[in-house]
């Protein structure tokens, strides 16, 4: 397999730069999501990237100093507006780091509401200074729970901030009922099978929960890896059998943005020969990369005991990352799909090339699609 960035260590062999990306469309209640962040004293020091500062609406208590480029927040975090392009905004804001002038832990770009996430990813792969220093920590997609759904009948885009996503954020639960978010959570776990949805509006919502989304870092512990790959159940609709709160309306039908994305979740049980795993996937890449919007998964090769995370978005991917932490017998490749018209039953042939010449039982897949 061929991966476009280098040795994933920063300079002097500092581990790479957590980067968070913030999307969600207009009005979903990005910046809300972000003050609250940057009030977080547990957070640490936080950069902020934004397009316009005047997009952007901080909460004017929390800022300290600003100047032309640069705002400080009274945390400690910093918030700066992109000028030119993102890889030399990225590389001013190290430079500065770099000379002691700023000094921030992680940073968070902040979208635009119109924005599909997979341009920004796939730079942070393909830019030399972004792959060398730093790494997508995670998607945050926030998700209006009132005027969402209606957003992902007109906007593709909308759609691939949900698909993409590690985490969804579902915002404005407290403007509609409990069965209405429901159904709106369950439309979203239709999109995106694996990634954690949470409501802003729960007590129990913590900003911390925004961070160390990705498998894609050395001290991932095997549970987090896991979890990242793995489908998340749906909502039981008949778990309210008291009649006490209105039934769930009926499931509106869904769009064709809605049906034209797939998830497809793939465990092969036994360890793979690795020039048979790259015949194979570089195979479905180059058929398949247009429409695949996002790979992620855990890989065991043979003869190797550590297994290892990796990621693309369409045909680019980072280099795998071992999951030096991984302990006990599970040694079960994890592979999840998404895309546009995935078909399972090629997907599913595709896979004779991983267990040729082994007992088929030893191969199995697990699919969850839009269309289920």
């Amino acid at each position: 397999m061929t991966y476009i960035s280098d040795t994933p260590t920063g300079p002097g062999g500092a581990s790479r730069l957590p980067v968070s990306l913030l999307t969600g469309f207009l009005g979903a209640g990005k910046t809300t999501l972000l003050n609250r962040a940057l009030s977080d004293a547990a957070a640490g020091q936080i950069a902020v990237i934004v397009n316009e500062f005047g997009e952007a609406g901080l909460d004017h208590d929390l800022i300290e100093t600003a100047e032309d480029d640069i705002i400080l927040m009274q945390s400690g975090c910093l918030c700066c507006s992109i000028r030119g392009d993102l890889s030399n905004t990225f590389a001013k804001l190290l430079a500065r780091r770099d000379a002691g002038m700023l000094s921030f832990d992680r940073v968070v770009i902040e979208t635009t509401g119109l924005a599909d996430p997979s341009p920004i990813m796939q730079t942070f792969l393909i830019d030399p200074v972004l792959a060398r220093d730093a790494r997508i920590d995670g998607v945050v997609t926030v998700f209006d729970a009132v005027n969402g759904p209606a957003t992902l009948d007109a906007q593709f885009e909308a759609v691939s901030q949900v698909a993409l996503a590690d985490l969804i954020v579902l915002s404005k639960t407290d403007l509609v009922e409990d069965h209405v978010a429901d159904r709106v959570e369950t439309r979203l776990r239709g999109l995106n099978p694996t990634a954690e949805i949470l409501r802003s509006s729960c007590e129990t919502f913590r900003p911390a929960t925004l961070w160390n989304l990705s498998a894609m870092r050395e001290n991932a512990t095997q549970q987090q890896a896991i979890d990242w790959t793995t489908p998340k159940p749906v909502k039981d609709p008949l778990a309210n059998l008291s009649g006490l709160s209105p039934p769930p309306a009926r499931q509106a039908e869904f769009t064709p943005h809605d049906t034209d994305i797939t998830s497809i979740s793939i465990i092969l049980e036994e360890p793979l020969d690795d020039a048979v795993f790259d015949t194979w996937f570089d195979t479905l890449i180059a058929f398949k990369g247009r429409d695949i919007l996002r790979v992620k998964g855990i890989l065991f090769l043979e003869g190797i005991e550590t297994p290892f995370a990796f990621h693309g978005v369409q045909h680019i991917f980072d280099p795998p990352v071992p999951l030096n932490s991984w302990d006990g017998d599970d040694r079960r490749t994890r592979i999840v799909l998404i895309g546009r018209n995935l078909n399972r039953s090629e997907i599913q042939r595709s896979l004779d090339l991983l267990h040729l010449g082994k007992p088929p039982n030893q191969t199995r897949q697990a699919a969850t699609t839009s269309q289920d």
